[in-house]
């Protein structure tokens, strides 16, 4: 009977079945815009100040595209950094698989959404003026209720296929796709503490998150794109945004600056480590992986004796020693003693990180942690340290 009486009317917009689907893919898009540029990078991290234009209609937009809350969001993400791939990661797929955060991602951030020591301890500094207390809180089902209202009136019956399509879109991609994919598939630039990826090096489908690895290894950056091939849509927007005066960029990813003449570290090599870190072990892992190879040959037989197999064992070698099992440790120790070089590569590796983690020696000692760290690689007869050292001797 509703679609009955649909049919008897139409649309104040009347297009071509093509111009339906381009509408539909602009407003999805602006929805994706909204998260990635407001709740995201805005409100979750503070990477950079928005004028109150673009602000309170990111805000209007999404409660009328998804009901979501700013605050509910803000916290959730905030506490996903926080406890990335733990039992208290409110949607990680490490903890719950893929499949779930790929099927379920929106019903876990409903769940979490509910825990209101999430919301207290998170989502600090967020909107409390009287639209989000009276209106995209209060009502934020109405929102989305509103929307479909909309559409109707202005494409008749089809108007309900774009506000379905609407209604998905950041459940799929936002809460399915980022927050799993995002952390299970892809490439990564840097070594973060996690297991986040950049999916595709394009973001532009989901507006920049599919950089999701370069975000995780500077999450207070407004730009996500790191390398010179990759591209991300959202910052395109918020460069807009600036030179209209709507937009103001707090903090983007610092770029690796390279002194060729350096032979010796100072303070300024122990900042640029620390300040790039992660890069530095995803560099250090290339090498890893190079001495891996050669180094398999002699590991068969004895991972073999300790049930591991050869993709356990790669993938064991190449983590924070600090994210294994006490008994994966234990097994991995007794496979790399019989690899005296792919030992030595893995232990200096540890050495390293145990440098930046010091927080309470002094600068000077960090400085001379460094040095003798970078003399003992260069000492120690492997041509990939050798070379990393006298690399990481250059950084300024």
């Amino acid at each position: 009977m509703i679609y009955d009486f649909l049919n008897l009317i139409s649309g104040v917009v009347d297009m071509p079945w093509w111009g339906y689907v381009v509408v539909t893919l602009i407003f999805t898009h602006i929805t994706i815009a909204s998260i990635t540029i407001y709740l995201h990078r805005h409100s979750a991290h503070r990477a950079l100040e928005l004028h109150p234009i673009p602000s309170h209609f990111f805000r209007c937009w999404l409660w009328l595209t998804t009901g979501m809350v700013t605050k509910e969001w803000t916290a959730i993400h905030r506490k996903h950094h926080a406890k990335c791939e733990t039992v208290n990661d409110p949607h990680s797929p490490v903890i719950y698989g893929i499949k779930k955060v790929l099927a379920e991602g929106s019903e876990l951030y409903r769940a979490e959404a509910k825990n209101q020591e999430t919301l207290k301890r998170y989502g600090y500094g967020t909107p409390d003026d009287w639209m989000e207390r009276n209106v995209y809180t209060k009502h934020s089902v109405k929102g989305v209720a509103l929307m479909m209202i909309i559409n109707v009136i202005l494409f008749g019956p089809i108007g309900i296929t774009i506000w379905a399509v609407q209604m998905m879109w950041a459940p799929i991609f936002a809460a399915g796709i980022i927050n799993g994919v995002g952390h299970y598939w892809g490439y990564r630039n840097f070594q973060a503490e996690d297991a986040s990826t950049n999916i595709v090096p394009w973001g532009i489908l989901i507006g920049g998150e599919e950089l999701h690895n370069n975000h995780h290894a500077y999450a207070t950056s407004a730009r996500l794109s790191n390398k010179w091939y990759e591209f991300d849509i959202g910052w395109l927007y918020i460069r807009i945004l600036e030179m209209m005066g709507l937009a103001k960029v707090k903090k983007i990813a610092p770029k690796l600056r390279i002194d060729k003449e350096k032979t010796q570290c100072d303070s300024d090599t122990l900042q640029a480590v620390i300040a790039h870190r992660y890069e530095v072990l995803a560099k250090y892992s290339k090498s890893l992986k190079e001495i891996f190879a050669k180094e398999m040959v002699h590991l068969k037989e004895t991972a073999a004796q300790c049930e591991i197999d050869n993709s356990t064992l790669k993938r064991w070698v190449l983590a924070d020693s600090k994210t294994l099992q006490e008994h994966e440790r234990e097994k991995l120790s007794q496979v790399l003693s019989n690899a005296k070089t792919l030992d030595k590569v893995y232990t200096m590796r540890e050495e390293l990180v145990e440098i930046w983690q010091r927080s309470t020696a002094s600068t000077e000692e960090l400085v001379k942690k460094l040095e003798d760290w970078c003399r003992r690689a260069e000492e120690s007869g492997i041509e990939a340290l050798r070379v990393f050292s006298q690399r990481l001797r250059c950084y300024a």
